[in-house]
């Protein structure tokens, strides 16, 4: 489907319609976030971010790829939600919180042990409760292969995933061209610091053998693309052959066909992080999946409204869908 989207006049490119919310929006947090933090199976932690609203519809939030709960998507995102009178929670992905976790492990595209033991943690406390789940970009890419890697065995009323890098490895020889290298240049300066903060953390803490496993993993500095990061990197920590076996496993399209939980999918041909080649036939989408594509909108983008009054659609966008899958009165 092709969505009626118009970027506003004064953001009409691609890399405007990027650029400005991800550095130039300004956010205040939702009043009443509550940080609770969950103990996982291996030893380490997750940190969630709530906005309670008594008994009612809970959505659960995954961010993107150097993002976190505070990212503005996330924040504007919450601010919506609960004026819809919908509660929220957003996971933290591993060491993204502002407190590294305990392991070399990290996150990536395709990991979606923790949004399992996330949804499963909430479940078990709320059992009637209605659910839905909503991710950007590589959180995006993480919803959408959890859902059809569970099929018919979640409860969730809904999920929407936006900007998606549906082919990792599409997207990684995009980043690699034209201005769209200005993106990978602040993603992997993001990435190295993280990991080497990963490296002090452990060995402050006393975790050896864990800082071992990334110091094994050599010199970072040098990695200029996504294909030599994921190559040594997320390949060398989480269990990949290569790169190329990360992005061929990892992919979210390839599970499109297997989802049972109505999902909205929502993309810009204009993303500069990928190209229109990443968009799947509509033979490869179950019939649980509606795919949305706009014109322009950029990454994580979607902006509308008037010269300094800007209108995130794609808040709206949210809304509206789950508003008929999701009713704030609830189950």
């Amino acid at each position: 489907m092709h969505n009626a989207f118009r970027p506003a006049w004064w953001l009409n490119s691609p890399h405007l319609q990027t650029i400005y919310p991800a550095f130039l929006r300004r956010i205040s947090p939702p009043a009443g976030i509550r940080r609770e933090r969950l103990d996982t199976a291996d030893g380490d932690f997750l940190d969630i971010d709530w906005i309670d609203n008594d008994d009612r519809p809970l959505v659960i939030l995954l961010h993107g790829l150097a993002g976190s709960s505070r990212s503005g998507y996330i924040q504007g995102l919450q601010h919506c939600l609960l004026a819809a009178g919908l509660a929220s929670v957003a996971l933290n992905f591993r060491g993204c919180s502002g407190e590294m976790n305990r392991m070399a492990r990290c996150y990536h595209s395709g990991e979606t042990e923790d949004i399992d033991f996330l949804y499963n943690t909430l479940r078990r406390r709320f059992p009637n409760r209605a659910m839905a789940a909503i991710g950007f970009s590589l959180g995006g890419n993480v919803l959408l292969k959890w859902l059809g890697e569970q099929g018919d065995k979640l409860e969730l009323s809904a999920a929407v995933s936006v900007s998606v890098p549906l082919l990792l490895n599409e997207c990684a020889d995009k980043l690699d061209r034209g201005f769209s290298k200005f993106y990978r240049d602040y993603l992997l300066r993001e990435l190295k610091q993280y990991m080497r903060i990963k490296l002090r953390h452990l060995q402050r803490i006393g975790q050896h053998e864990q800082a071992e496993r990334i110091l094994k993993l050599g010199d970072l500095s040098g990695i200029k693309s996504f294909w030599q990061y994921d190559d040594k990197v997320v390949a060398g920590l989480h269990g990949f052959k290569d790169a190329h076996d990360y992005y061929r496993r990892s992919s979210s399209r390839q599970f499109l066909k297997d989802i049972r939980v109505p999902t909205l999918v929502l993309q810009a041909k204009d993303d500069p992080f990928m190209t229109e080649r990443v968009l799947p036939s509509s033979a490869e989408l179950s019939d649980r999946v509606q795919l949305e594509v706009c014109a322009g909108g950029g990454h994580v983008g979607f902006v509308g409204g008037a010269l300094f009054r800007p209108e995130y659609w794609v808040e709206e966008r949210i809304s509206e869908y789950l508003w008929k899958l999701l009713p704030p009165t609830g189950n």
